[in-house]
């Protein structure tokens, strides 16, 4: 081979070698999403760009609070950004008033931007039981959210989350961590 074609051969097995890694990176450790709306206002707003986690949940499972992201079952390419309020097991209802019950209890938590109105409750006016694998979502603007208490969305199963939002990168005025507890 003449120094051309091995400089060539060298250069496209580095460009090769950095796509493979960069897959593997996407694939098993994160990725970026953007949010799009205003459900989880005021701490994510719309045209956000966040890195998300995808290493976490191989070593543990999702918590309470924790904020996820998994895809719009009808469209795949969209993401849904939530917070997780109800675990696996646990019995979910929220009364006419607002208040979110986990198994009959209260739930103390500050996320949410505004009381729940009566209107947007949804299928959580009645308990939702929860399987083994599936978790109840919530967008923390509470009345302007497409979440776990419609039926269109319903409980998350564990298989669909893709993980859950590590940082916001842009805009960079208000880049940061993402608050889970």
């Amino acid at each position: 081979m003449n120094k051309k074609m091995k400089e060539l051969t060298g250069d496209l097995l580095y460009v090769l070698g950095i796509v493979c890694v960069a897959l593997l990176i996407i694939t098993f450790v994160g990725q970026r999403t953007n949010v799009d709306g205003s459900s989880m206002e005021p701490m994510l707003t719309d045209g956000d760009n966040l890195i998300v986690d995808k290493l976490t949940y191989r070593f543990r499972d999702p918590e309470r609070f924790d904020v996820i992201v998994f895809p719009v079952e009808q469209d795949h390419n969209k993401k849904y950004i939530k917070r997780i309020i109800g675990l696996p097991g646990e019995t979910v209802q929220i009364d006419t008033e607002g208040n979110i019950y986990i198994n009959g209890e209260i739930l103390k938590e500050n996320y949410g931007r505004e009381a729940i109105s009566p209107d947007t409750i949804g299928r959580a006016a009645e308990p939702v039981v929860l399987g083994e694998n599936e978790y109840f979502v919530l967008g923390d603007n509470r009345n302007h959210s497409s979440d776990s208490r419609r039926e269109s969305v319903g409980n998350v199963s564990r298989d669909d989350i893709i993980g859950r939002a590590w940082a916001r990168i842009w805009p960079l005025n208000k880049a940061c961590f993402i608050k889970h507890q």
